[in-house]
């Protein structure tokens, strides 16, 4: 399927970039996200019209992630689980604690945007935990995880 992109998709293309994908990718989850529109020749001029005003838009919301990126970078967040002798926890700390203790020092984040490429951590100690807060931006935050007896 032809789709019109309306904002900058990772891995596919940046805004007002006409690409092929799947139906199913497309139907399912670029339109009912708003990321993307059928690429019809209605829907194309309908783009052009409001270029300017989805190109302003992309513009803030990246400032505005650029600003809470700032803000992010090389915070440390603490959270304590319940650990046995050696070191290691009766469970795991996963992105939605870190999200939660993000969102308990001030900052609102979505748990999808706390990325765990090795998955939820499972051992005390610190640890960079990669923040997702734009296509572009990403910043590393600390998680020290703290063991109680």
């Amino acid at each position: 399927m032809q789709i019109i992109l309306l904002d900058k998709v990772a891995n596919l293309g940046g805004l007002g970039d006409v690409v092929k994908v799947k139906d199913g990718y497309a139907r399912n989850y670029l339109i009912p996200q708003g990321m993307a529109k059928r690429a019809t020749s209605s829907n194309m001029a309908e783009f052009e019209a409001r270029r300017a005003e989805l190109e302003r838009i992309q513009a803030e919301k990246l400032a505005a992630a650029q600003e809470l990126g700032g803000k992010l970078e090389g915070l440390m967040v603490q959270i304590t689980r319940k650990a046995g002798m050696d070191g290691r926890l009766f469970g795991s700390v996963s992105n939605a604690d870190v999200a939660e203790a993000l969102e308990a020092q001030g900052f609102s984040l979505d748990k999808a945007q706390v990325r765990m490429p090795e998955g939820p951590i499972k051992a005390v100690g610190d640890t960079a935990v990669p923040v997702s807060l734009h296509s572009d931006v990403t910043v590393e935050i600390t998680v020290s995880v703290l063991g109680e007896q």
